[in-house]
């Protein structure tokens, strides 16, 4: 599944990350990440369980457009996922869920 998104700059998570000098959080990427995998699962509730091989690799600014890519792993409710912005890097992992019974 893919998300395209552009992170705008009255975003409460640049809100003092850091003043004069606002970059997006490393865990609003990873809930930009767990609301795409939820939306693809439609009317299942889920719980993040667990991260795998976190690596942030460059800074987000108000403004940048975000690809995000994620892919089911070798289990159901794991996720390999990766987060570009022109091609560049930003964060990849794994994320884990389990569904709310």
């Amino acid at each position: 599944m893919v998300a395209r998104v552009t992170t705008d700059s009255n975003s409460p998570w640049f809100s003092g990350h850091f003043p004069n000098n606002p970059i997006l959080p490393g865990i609003a990427q990873l809930k930009m990440v767990a609301d795409l995998i939820a939306f693809s699962r439609e009317k299942e509730v889920l719980h993040m369980t667990g991260l795998s091989r976190i690596k942030f690799k460059k800074i987000v600014r108000p403004g940048d457009p975000l690809e995000i890519h994620a892919a089911r792993g070798m289990m159901e409710d794991q996720y390999a996922f990766r987060i570009s912005s022109n091609d560049k890097d930003i964060c990849s992992g794994m994320i884990f869920f389990t569904p709310k019974i």
